[in-house]
């Protein structure tokens, strides 16, 4: 291979790699997600929580807050290893193969918090509270599914 072939290619990859972490930087780690901004919404602003639930809520958050923060440089990370993996290899080998089984360890460990986070707030709620948080979840979850007809 040529070595104007063998840079593009190694420019390829970089930006495909680069390309990768962006997006997923983007789709886990920036502005909270419309769920979550609907979820949390509710929270503060619908349910009328009382002192003591408030109070509560608050400390589950400032909770969630650290260990979102410590799954993010997590995430961030295991992006780093996967473009390393990717320069080393210059194509899907089994670098590459494990770093990107790491990402999505990662992704499912954010996604797993945020549920437990969810859950732990719920168990929080009286039954009529946790009923309309119910289905301000699943709403938001589903969202994206069901797109309105508006778009």
């Amino acid at each position: 291979m040529g070595s104007t072939k063998r840079l593009l290619l190694i420019a390829l990859i970089a930006f495909a790699a680069a390309a990768t972490g962006v997006f997923a930087a983007r789709t886990f780690m920036d502005a909270p997600r419309k769920s979550e901004s609907e979820v949390h919404a509710l929270l503060h602003d619908r349910l009328k929580l009382d002192a003591a639930q408030a109070a509560k809520i608050e400390a589950l958050e400032m909770q969630h807050a650290t260990r979102k923060q410590a799954l993010e440089l997590e995430m961030r990370a295991a992006n780093a290893r996967l473009a390393e993996a990717i320069e080393a290899e210059h194509g899907y080998g089994p670098k590459v193969t494990e770093a990107v089984d790491h990402v999505h360890h990662v992704m499912g460990e954010m996604q797993k918090e945020v549920l437990e986070h969810l859950f732990a707030m719920r168990a929080v709620l009286n039954p009529q509270q946790a009923s309309i948080f119910d289905r301000t979840v699943v709403k938001a979850l589903t969202a994206e599914a069901h797109p309105s007809p508006e778009r």
